[in-house]
């Protein structure tokens, strides 16, 4: 059985999909983009960028009853892997070193609305 997760703390769905689902005791969080939720502008600057796309996975988590040490691994997408020390600078005020999660970080052509970062994560409550 899967229950879907939405809040209104982080960007609405831009496609047919959500914003995350409870399948047992696993979340699997869709991934985020730098969109204020509440103005619905997208966030420019890397660090800044990742810094909105940490706290919308941030309110989707608690929306399900989750915090990051809940968080057993995320996915990076960046538009240019040469952000990669920026991104991860911000990223890892979000985990504690020693419980971080497991990560991939993957260059891609294109993000939506042409971001620069979009994370996804997984959680285990």
């Amino acid at each position: 059985m899967k229950h879907i997760i939405f809040t209104e703390k982080a960007p609405a769905p831009i496609g047919p999909y959500t914003q995350a689902v409870k399948a047992g005791n696993t979340l699997y969080v869709s991934g985020q983009i730098p969109v204020n939720p509440a103005t619905g502008e997208v966030v420019k600057g890397i660090e800044a960028a990742t810094k909105q796309v940490m706290e919308n996975l941030k309110a989707i988590l608690t929306e399900a009853g989750a915090t990051f040490e809940n968080v057993v691994k995320t996915t990076i997408f960046l538009a240019d892997m040469g952000q990669f020390a920026q991104v991860n600078g911000v990223y890892a005020r979000y985990f504690n070193e020693a419980t971080a999660p497991a990560r991939e970080t993957v260059q891609v052509a294109q993000l939506p609305k042409s971001v620069e970062v979009e994370i996804s994560c997984i959680a285990v409550l």
